[in-house]
């Protein structure tokens, strides 16, 4: 019985643990600022298509 509580404790403490890491790795969907990349022509871009990548 105490290796299931064990067990259990640990499943929780990494799936706190994973929650915490994702929501401090910076990965969020944040709109690209155009004025910070080098060479970058928006109109140009957007006159070519079927350019996938």
């Amino acid at each position: 019985m105490i290796l299931i509580i064990l067990l259990a404790a640990l499943a929780l403490i990494g799936l706190i643990a994973t929650f915490i890491e994702v929501h401090r790795d910076g990965f969020r969907p944040v709109a690209t600022d155009w004025t910070r990349v080098a060479e970058h022509d928006v109109v140009g871009v957007s006159a070519q298509p079927g350019s996938y990548r």
